[in-house]
């Protein structure tokens, strides 16, 4: 049995590779990463690593050359990309096997190595493809702000996905449940929740006590709920208190922005992934207010520095944390969830300092990337037995 991968990025299927190498079962993983851009990515033969970057490549890029506001060139720049690499992949198959390829690269493929006499898994990191564009319209709708919607051309190919593949993979209840709302047959599904990078993220110090940091890590934009916090944080009670944010502010974000209280608040744009455990173990704690997203690895990261999170139900944060024990879970679009839970922290520092223990435990608990190896191997196993 040998597995091939397919990932447009990187994602969290280098995590995977390298676990499907340690358990003797990858074949090869095809990107549309630069080979430049992968120089970090240890355990994987680099033998073994395809990249096919002639379309994503200068779409990643497309900001530096003055391409990033044409939008009917990106839509069909970011189709072109996905779609070619997956035919790429198509005509290099020859053999059965298992196909396992991130959602939106998979259709020819999976196709192709199924009619092989292989198995075809489709990985979908986010919620089914139609509920997500429904719950980004209907937030766009909310604060004003224009949005075209996913590209059809991608939602009718990821419907196709998921109805052609011989099993769905998601990594949260939240994935798997916006899966059986859209009539997927629970029986399709297969939930394995991401890992940690135990080795790279530790604690390293402990916040100080005479002021309170919150932080946010990742882009800033309509979909991960930004202005939720920002509205939380500017009526947020302390002497002292601090937001840091760290990520791209989107020019949607930047337009709301505009006559809005930015005091005590950090914008540190993109920063050197060697300083993070610095940054979430100094931070009081961490926010995650995303209107939808698959299950959000900072999460994890943040709690293997003894940094207690306070993320939406959105996240796929009730796979990672039990709400009151390791952080707090709380509604999407609700800036006064989030204030009471920030104020209940800043005026109960022991409960801040337990919870905190209680995730930097709960994350070792779960086995990190080894613990999501096992499980992903299982699940492959469970589909190829005679």
């Amino acid at each position: 049995m040998n597995v091939t991968q397919i990932c447009i990025g990187r994602f969290h299927h280098f995590h995977l590779a390298r676990q499907l190498e340690k358990h003797g079962l990858l074949n090869r993983i095809y990107t549309g990463y630069p080979h430049f851009k992968l120089r970090d990515e240890a355990g994987i033969p680099k033998d073994k690593i395809r990249s096919f970057p002639w379309l994503h490549t200068p779409y990643m890029f497309r900001s530096r050359i003055g391409l990033s506001n044409f939008a009917m060139l990106n839509k069909w720049w970011y189709w072109a990309a996905h779609d070619s690499l997956d035919r790429f992949v198509a005509s290099r198959l020859h053999a059965p096997g298992v196909l396992v390829s991130l959602s939106s690269t998979g259709l020819h493929a999976g196709t192709k190595i199924q009619g092989l006499g292989g198995v075809y898994i489709c990985d979908r990191g986010s919620s089914h493809i139609n509920y997500q564009d429904e719950l980004l319209r209907e937030e766009h709708a909310r604060w004003s702000i224009p949005f075209a919607g996913i590209d059809k051309k991608i939602i009718h190919k990821e419907q196709l996905e998921y109805h052609q593949a011989d099993a769905i993979t998601v990594p949260s209840e939240f994935v798997r449940q916006s899966f059986v709302s859209q009539g997927v047959s629970p029986d399709k599904l297969h939930k394995v929740p991401y890992g940690a990078r135990l080795e790279r993220f530790s604690r390293t110090q402990h916040p100080l006590e005479n002021r309170f940091r919150i932080l946010w890590v990742g882009a800033i934009t309509i979909r991960k709920g930004f202005m939720y916090l920002l509205k939380a944080f500017q009526r947020f009670s302390h002497p002292n208190k601090e937001l840091l944010v760290i990520g791209n502010v989107s020019a949607e974000v930047k337009s709301l922005l505009n006559g809005e209280s930015l005091e005590h608040i950090r914008f540190m744009g993109q920063v050197a992934n060697a300083s993070l455990p610095d940054i979430y173990s100094s931070s009081h704690v961490f926010v995650l207010s995303s209107i939808e997203e698959g299950l959000a690895m900072v999460q994890g990261e943040a709690m293997a520095c003894g940094c207690p999170v306070i993320a939406t139900q959105h996240t796929g944060a009730e796979d990672l944390i039990t709400d009151g024990i390791e952080g707090f879970v709380v509604p999407i679009r609700s800036a006064e969830d989030i204030l009471a839970r920030l104020q209940q922290l800043a005026d109960e520092p022991y409960l801040r300092d337990q919870l905190g223990e209680n995730a930097l435990e709960k994350v070792k608990s779960l086995g990190g990337w080894d613990h999501y190896g096992s499980q992903y191997t299982q699940v492959i196993k469970s589909l190829t037995i005679d």
